[in-house]
């Protein structure tokens, strides 16, 4: 279903193009896969450990298929000049997915800056890189098979729109609010540096390697609430908010679920194996998601209790 956005005004001074800038040689050999998160999980990079204990340390990525396309809107190279122009155009929310995704960013920035500041928290606004085939970050060099993903290193959410095209054709997550909901999942990783969570969580892990998979799930549930307390505190937002409909918590609650753990277990090796999740179950991710909606409250996003 469509996102109905109380103002189509798009700001792309957060956003990094990188699309159409060679992809730092190709996506072959030597990029790192960035851990966990949401989409679609390709199962050799899923199984890297590496992704929970260390090199770099990103978070909320999630490998793209070997055969998934590359999404463009512009189709080509843009300026921020032109990018501006494009996605302030016409029905531009309508027509241009990269266009969407940084409104959406845009309502996440404001919606969070707004209830930081009503907490007394001090807060930074993250960037939104789009890149194709691979690109550098503050967490190492990242494939565009990583898919979106957020980097804590240099509070950055990288996205190849590739991977918003495989969640609807290959796994049914149709709908526009189920864009939202990874961008607002990504988002939530930044809330988790900002608060501090992000590195106890790492530390955690390295202290006690056998759990290290646990606060992985704890982590990325945790982001899924946030998303869902975004949903909720943007649908009261009277300015640069959006109106939320019950088609679009379905879609959203359809795209948590169809990046649950055993699903895509399911999808990529026939089986699944519960003690190697790292994201969550289906079921889990949803209802994650569904509690920070419906609570609008980040206090009852607290998913570590049971690790």
């Amino acid at each position: 279903m469509p996102i109905e956005f109380d103002d189509s005004r798009v700001d792309v001074g957060g956003v990094d193009d990188r699309r159409g800038a060679g992809g730092l040689g190709g996506i072959g050999g030597g990029g790192i896969a960035i851990g966990g998160g949401v989409g679609i999980v390709g199962l050799i990079i899923y199984l890297l450990f590496s992704v929970l204990a260390g090199s770099g340390g990103g978070t909320g990525g999630v490998p793209l298929p070997a055969d998934g396309s590359q999404v463009s809107s512009s189709g080509q190279t843009e300026t921020s000049a032109q990018l501006k122009a494009r996605c302030n155009s016409p029905r531009a929310l309508e027509n241009y997915t990269d266009c969407r995704v940084i409104k959406v960013y845009n309502v996440a920035d404001t919606v969070w800056s707004q209830e930081f500041a009503r907490r007394g928290l001090p807060y930074r606004s993250p960037r939104i890189v789009f890149f194709t085939r691979a690109t550098s970050t503050g967490c190492g060099r990242a494939s565009a098979q990583t898919g979106p993903f957020y980097c804590p290193a240099d509070q950055r959410l990288y996205f190849d729109l590739g991977f918003l095209q495989q969640l609807q054709t290959r796994f049914g997550a149709t709908g526009e609010f189920a864009q939202a909901y990874i961008v607002a999942h990504e988002f939530g990783h930044h809330l988790q540096t900002l608060l501090g969570t992000e590195p106890k969580v790492r530390a955690a892990q390295e202290r006690n390697p056998s759990l290290a998979n646990r606060y992985s799930v704890a982590l990325e549930l945790q982001a899924d609430c946030y998303a869902g307390v975004w949903a909720n505190l943007a649908d009261a937002s009277r300015q640069n908010g959006i109106g939320v409909t019950s088609g679009n918590i379905r879609e959203a609650q359809n795209a948590a679920a169809a990046v649950g753990d055993d699903r895509i277990q399911l999808e990529t090796q026939g089986r699944v194996s519960p003690e190697s999740f790292t994201h969550g179950t289906a079921q889990q991710r949803s209802q994650w998601f569904t509690t920070g909606y419906r609570t609008g409250d980040i206090d009852q996003c607290d998913t570590f209790s049971q690790v």
